[in-house]
C-alpha cells in the first residue's frame, strides 16, 4: 500500500518490515524491528517503527487489559503524526485478508537499496575516519 502511495523507498522497507519482531516477541515487536531497521532508517522513521505499536494500541488495548489511550503519552514528539499516519493508512488497512498484495519481488530491489549501507552504526563510530 504504502509503495502504490508513492513513499520513498525506506518508508516502504518501513512498511513492510516493521511487523517482523512478531516472529520472536509479540510483546515487543516493534522494539524489535526498529533494533534491526535503526542502522539504515532515518531517525523519523525509525520512531515511527518503534511506536506504531502504541499508536494502534488505541483499537485493541482495552481487549488485552492495557490502557487503550497510552498513545496519548506520544503526542507531543515530532514524529507521532507520522506514526498515526502510517497507523491509520497502511498498518490497520493491512489486516484486511481481502486486501490484494504484491508479489514479494517488487520490494527485494527496495529492500537491497535501503538496507546496503548502514547510515550509523556503533561500528561506524568506532572506526577513526582514516579507517572509512
Amino acid at each position: 500500500m504504502a509503495l502504490k502511495d508513492g513513499r520513498d523507498d525506506e518508508y516502504v522497507v518501513c512498511a513492510l518490515l516493521h511487523d517482523i519482531g512478531d516472529l520472536l516477541g509479540s510483546y515487543n515487536h516493534a522494539d524489535l524491528a526498529a533494533v534491526i531497521l535503526e542502522p539504515f532508517v532515518s531517525e523519523a522513521h525509525h520512531w515511527m517503527v518503534k511506536h506504531h505499536g502504541i499508536v494502534q494500541g488505541d483499537h485493541f488495548f482495552h481487549h488485552i487489559g492495557l490502557d487503550r489511550h497510552l498513545r496519548d503519552r506520544l503526542k507531543d514528539h515530532a514524529h507521532y503524526e507520522l506514526t498515526a499516519d502510517f497507523v491509520e493508512r497502511f498498518d490497520n488497512r493491512a489486516f484486511d485478508p481481502d486486501h490484494p498484495v504484491a508479489p514479494i519481488e517488487i520490494f527485494v530491489p527496495l529492500v537491497h537499496r535501503v538496507l546496503a549501507q548502514p547510515r550509523q552504526s556503533l561500528y561506524l563510530d568506532a572506526l577513526a575516519p582514516s579507517d572509512r
